[in-house]
């Protein structure tokens, strides 16, 4: 009698180690299907609803580099990624808040006038098949600093990296910032580098 029970105990043993097994095995595939379906379920963000999320008013870049780098990323956004007519509006928006209030007021970069120009400018290098690539920083130790009428300024050379069919070029331009009254960063404006200054010129004030 006590041989059987024995084997019995066995059999119940072995029977609730296969009943584990399944249960444990049966929760694993639930947990993944789920972690599955969430992951599939997740909606992909856009470069350019990359660029909107970012609260440039909360979270404001605290560097001349740091200023350029979203001005960059505004740019390639505009210039070669697919959007609809509202989030045009609003990258044109976002750009316009690192920009000094006398660019936006000399160059007239209010409202309508300012989205036909930036249309225009986007249409120009779509006809001679120019596309923005990518974007190169400086250094923080080639920016310049300097105080003039009674403002803080910096200079600073940023270059984007153009592509036109096989042909690979770079547009070089030396970048003037002002710090407002808030100390934030602004873009007063730009112009192209000239062929023999590049980057040699960066520590002149």
């Amino acid at each position: 009698m006590e041989k059987k029970g024995g084997k019995s105990g066995i059999k119940i043993l072995i029977i609730g180690i296969i009943l584990a097994v399944l249960v444990f095995g049966y929760y694993f595939y639930l947990t993944n299907r789920r972690n599955k379906e969430i992951s599939e379920s997740k909606v992909e963000v856009t470069a350019v609803q990359n660029v909107l999320l970012r609260n440039l008013d909360k979270n404001y870049p605290p560097t001349p580099k740091e200023v350029l780098k979203v001005y960059g990323e505004i740019a390639m956004c505009i210039h070669g990624q697919s959007y609809t007519d509202e989030e045009f509006e609003q990258l044109a928006s976002q750009i316009q808040k690192i920009y000094d209030e006398e660019l936006i007021a000399e160059a007239g970069n209010n409202g309508h006038q300012y989205l036909e120009s930036l249309k225009s400018d986007i249409e120009d290098l779509k006809k001679q098949g120019i596309v923005i690539s990518s974007y190169t920083l400086p250094s923080a130790a080639d920016v310049s600093y300097y105080t003039m009428d009674g403002y803080d300024w910096a200079k600073l050379y940023f270059t984007f990296n153009l592509r036109k069919g096989t042909n690979r070029t770079t547009s070089e331009e030396l970048f003037l910032l002002r710090k407002d009254g808030e100390g934030r960063w602004k873009i007063y404006g730009w112009i192209a580098a000239p062929a023999d200054d590049a980057q040699s010129q960066t520590g002149d004030s």
